[in-house]
């Protein structure tokens, strides 16, 4: 029988010769590790990689930044390339330079898996039961198929602009609309119980309203990203857990799928339908309007915001950089606290904020 090929050897000469091409190298006790199509997805990895580019190896080994999870450690397994050769340990830390690696490499010496990632998983995660909590919770850098069906997989799959293109002209017809109703003077509150004490609501109202109903999304969506979609199915429960996976579970298990990081269009509807529902039946058509279209507003920018901050490279020191900083804690190590997405105000008063110690370097 042919024996198995072992893993390729690096010296330190062949990783001097390369680390000024430009990738990302990470060692490890000897073990090697090509982070270059992830690092720039790392909080700061940008910035580091810009600093660094063109530095020799001596001035690239001052270590990672900050500490990192568990899960973070068995997602650096998956960009394993090959050991350092004997005596060169020494060089053991992060090289800011260049390597080519095959990418047949990729997750050949990841652990065995749960699932079979060649046929669809929606239907095979409902079998995990008691396993499916913890496993849901070790992230992959890997593309996931749901359905068998083409056209399904197809719907759910998402273009981060098309939530764009789809509800913004939709938020701009119907901020119009709210407006222009307001300025006829005919909308009023509490009209429904009392006419003497009702209260006109007049069109310049409609920016205030309109802020509220943002807040309002704010809330809902800490709400429905802690409460459903970080519920823990039952074991027990096939459907349970399938439904988990479809909603969210999916996400953190390939946080960084970029065609599933927003909300399809054809599905979202079907919650904004329900959403104007209730504000329709709790206030006058035209304000109940105007909250909605604030609250649409506020979706687009949950979504907007929520692939940038897995995507985009945000200036060290600037909110956007903490905002990614703190939702890459909450997928690798703190799913039970920081909910917050286009705000962590709500995990203020919820007391689910993620410790600022967390985000400290180890000493």
């Amino acid at each position: 029988a042919m024996a198995t090929a072992g893993p390729r050897s690096f010296s330190a000469a062949e990783v001097r010769a390369r680390c000024a091409q430009g990738a990302c190298l990470v060692s490890c006790h000897r073990r090697l590790y090509d982070l270059s199509g992830f690092v720039r997805l790392h909080p700061g990895g940008e910035q580091l990689l810009r600093r660094r580019a063109g530095t020799d190896v001596s001035a690239a080994l001052d270590g990672p930044p900050h500490r990192h999870s568990a899960n973070a450690r068995r997602w650096l397994e998956q960009y394993y390339v090959g050991e350092l050769e004997p005596g060169d340990e020494q060089l053991c830390a992060w090289y800011w330079g260049g390597l080519w690696v095959p990418q047949h490499y990729n997750h050949c010496l990841l652990p065995q898996d749960l699932v079979d990632w060649e046929k669809p998983l929606l239907w095979q995660v409902g079998y995990l039961g008691e396993k499916y909590d913890e496993w849901v919770h070790q992230p992959v850098d890997r593309p996931i198929r749901l359905f068998h069906s083409d056209f399904l997989e197809f719907l759910s799959k998402t273009a981060w602009y098309v939530v764009f293109m789809v509800w913004t002209p939709v938020v701009l017809y119907l901020s119009w609309v709210s407006y222009t109703s307001l300025a006829q003077g005919n909308t009023r509150l509490f009209s429904s119980f009392t006419t003497e004490y009702s209260i006109p609501v007049h069109k310049y109202y409609f920016p205030f309203i309109f802020l509220l109903g943002m807040i309002l999304w704010s809330l809902l969506e800490y709400l429905i990203h802690r409460f459903v979609f970080h519920m823990k199915p039952p074991a027990s429960s096939y459907y349970l857990i399938t439904l988990h996976f479809l909603l969210h579970g999916q996400h953190h298990k390939s946080p960084f799928d970029s065609s599933r990081l927003v909300f399809p269009p054809a599905p979202a509807s079907l919650f904004i339908g329900l959403f104007y529902g209730v504000l329709r039946l709790l206030l006058p058509e035209v304000l109940g309007l105007s909250v909605f279209v604030g609250g649409l507003c506020g979706y687009v920018i949950y979504d907007m915001m929520h692939y940038y901050l897995h995507y985009g490279s945000p200036k060290k020191g600037t909110y956007l950089y903490g905002l990614k900083a703190y939702h890459v804690k909450h997928h690798f190590e703190h799913q039970k606290s920081g909910f917050g997405i286009s705000t962590r105000f709500w995990d203020y008063p919820f007391r689910t904020l993620i410790p600022e110690e967390t985000f400290k370097k180890e000493d």
